[in-house]
């Protein structure tokens, strides 16, 4: 018998089951947390854009992942019978104030959070937490976590003027577990797109960061190995930190040696606040449990103090350009080579960074090779002449420039377009050729942009010519020692000249301070002759000096052009119309000095032909 299943009159239809609700995966619920977090930030009146609330985002953060981090370790040392030393001491743990959704808000979190003595949420008085936070620097040993947090809060400031918003923000990052790795690793990823978000902002301000896919290009062929120093003088947000610490992670597979990467291996330096804290931020997300980065201007150290236990084998870093520093910090590098320039100070800071081969090691053997950079320079640095060309005589003197990698236009869109390059070189010169490799754009492609970046796999080619090189579309070579030894054989006749001139001049000193000295005790009858003999013996000697400088300049202008690296590939289409207005710019002033050296032969030729 077959049932009839059609309801009757005022029967419910049964309802067909509901489907079941796809749970969120990890990273869903942290963009979905993190994504509410900064709307509640919207709505205060104390926070002006992203360079504002990411800031606070990272310091409630950075609080909350101590404290989990506090309690893992706590929680081991228990089962191994040891007693656990905290950094931060109760009421000051973000459990004791932070953890309860109905815990202190309002005016009473702002007045604990940034006052110097304020009631405490435990009901006692006492330091403020940011106080006794940057209290915790004299109560560590150097380079200790207590350090690092007293570093990374010295430039922290609450703009939030709403301890009601503040304590739904706190409530939000609450539900974060960065105990669990997944979230950890999630959260890092997050955090990488937030920090994208305030250098957009930031590079309105000057600040320029380095991309993503650049920063791993450079850490990838550099390589770094487990067991050398690593540092980024200028590390910003960290990102050549970060990235070299997933590369040389992957060497990993013992516990010492995971000791030696989380201790002995990372360095940084950064001379601004926001920055700062947020490469500490990056990096612990990352794994690093204690960043060993300073705070401070790097360039404050003067650079011949540098000795070989401060030196370090591999250094990756985008140094600042555009910026200009004051006297004082000028006068911590040799007079010959002083310049107001922020990148080109770098430039000689790293060179003297750089570990020298043989040299001792602390705690270990002799480096068996010479330390290695990678740097990205802008197009200036190039072609640059005077203290710039001096600079780049050194490092091609005593290093050996191995690679240069032209970087297409927009790669820093939207902080500038100003033309960059990386330049790779090794302590162990001299340099004797120069590789160059020219990153092209995709095909139909002007410029890169901010809606259409750099993409990391548009690095393919040159990673895989980098190990088999050969010249081509995009690589070529230029035999700088060739050309070195062709411009001293053509300058040096010259200098010698000006040094044969230079004598000349120099011996006539004597005659004419002779001729000073009798003409002041010499009687009436006497005074126009010796007025005579000492303006013929002053002409003569300005006609050395001036000779001495005309030799001198024809011999720079033989010499000094081989310091202009800013060498076209030859295999490029030819033709102004492919060429940037800027960049023939510099090169015709690149070129000054030999248009001044013909112009001067030409008149010397006008002048003999007149004659």
């Amino acid at each position: 018998m077959v049932r009839n299943t059609a309801a009757t009159p005022g029967e419910k239809k049964a309802r067909a089951p509901r489907k079941a609700r796809t749970p969120l995966t990890t990273r869903e619920n942290l963009s979905a947390l993190i994504g509410t977090a900064r709307k509640i930030l919207r709505k205060d009146k104390g926070l002006n854009g992203d360079v504002d609330r990411l800031p606070l985002l990272t310091w409630v953060m950075f609080l909350k992942f101590l404290d989990d981090l506090e309690i893992a370790h706590a929680e081991e040392a228990e089962l191994d019978g040891k007693r656990y030393q905290p950094i931060i001491e109760s009421p000051y743990r973000w459990r004791d104030w932070a953890a309860r959704d109905d815990g202190i808000s309002g005016d009473e979190l702002l007045a604990f959070i940034g006052q110097e003595t304020t009631r405490r949420a435990d009901g006692s008085t006492g330091k403020g937490l940011f106080t006794y936070l940057r209290g915790l620097a004299g109560e560590g040993e150097k380079g200790s976590q207590r350090e690092v947090i007293a570093n990374v809060f010295k430039g922290v400031q609450n703009r939030m003027v709403s301890g009601y918003l503040l304590r739904d923000i706190i409530n939000k990052i609450n539900a974060i577990h960065f105990s669990a790795s997944e979230e950890i690793h999630t959260l890092s990823h997050l955090y990488e797109s937030m920090l994208r978000e305030m250098r957009d902002a930031a590079g309105d301000a000057g600040e320029f960061y380095t991309p993503r896919p650049v920063v791993r290009f450079m850490v990838q062929v550099t390589d770094p190995r487990l067991g050398e120093t690593v540092l980024d003088p200028a590390c910003g947000t960290g990102g050549f930190l970060v990235e070299a610490y997933d590369h040389i992670a992957r060497q990993v597979n013992s516990p010492d040696l995971r000791r030696t990467l989380q201790r002995d291996t990372l360095y940084g330096q950064e001379a601004k606040p926001l920055p700062y804290m947020l490469a500490q931020m990056n990096l612990l997300l990352h794994g690093l449990e204690a960043p060993q980065i300073a705070y401070g201007n790097t360039l404050e150290r003067r650079i011949n103090e540098i000795g070989h236990s401060e030196r370090v084998d591999v250094i990756l870093t985008n140094p600042p350009f555009g910026g200009e520093e004051e006297v004082g910090i000028k006068a911590n590098f040799p007079a010959s080579m002083q310049t107001a320039e922020t990148a080109l100070l770098f430039l000689q800071y790293i060179m003297r960074k750089l570990r020298v081969a043989g040299a001792p090691v602390p705690g270990g053997k002799p480096a068996l090779r010479g330390g290695r950079a990678a740097v990205v320079v802008p197009n200036g640095t190039l072609f640059g002449d005077g203290v710039c060309a001096v600079i780049k005589e050194e490092m091609l003197k005593e290093f050996r420039l191995h690679t240069i990698v032209r970087l297409p236009q927009g790669v820093f869109a939207p902080y500038t377009d100003i033309p960059a390059n990386l330049l790779f070189f090794e302590r162990g010169g001299p340099t004797d050729t120069v590789w160059y490799y020219e990153l092209p754009l995709p095909e139909g492609r002007k410029k890169y942009s901010k809606t259409a970046p750099l993409q990391f796999d548009e690095f393919a080619p040159a990673l895989a010519w980098w190990s088999a090189r050969e010249e081509g579309p995009h690589a070529w070579k230029v035999d700088f020692a060739a050309r070195r030894a062709a411009a001293l054989e053509a300058a040096t006749p010259h200098w010698n000249h000006a040094s044969a001139e230079r004598a000349a001049a120099m011996a006539l000193s004597k005659a004419i301070r002779e001729s000073e000295g009798a003409l002041a005790a010499a009687g009436t009858k006497d005074k126009a002759k010796l007025q005579l003999r000492l303006r013929d013996l002053k002409a003569t000697q300005q006609a050395h000096d001036s000779a001495a400088k005309a030799a001198q300049a024809q011999g720079d202008a033989l010499y000094w052009p081989i310091y202009n690296l800013d060498i076209k590939n030859p295999n490029a289409k030819a033709g102004l119309e492919h060429a940037d207005p800027r960049d023939l710019i510099a090169s015709m002033r690149s070129h000054e000095a030999e248009v001044m050296r013909l112009l001067g032969e030409i008149e010397a030729l006008v002048a003999e032909v007149q004659a």
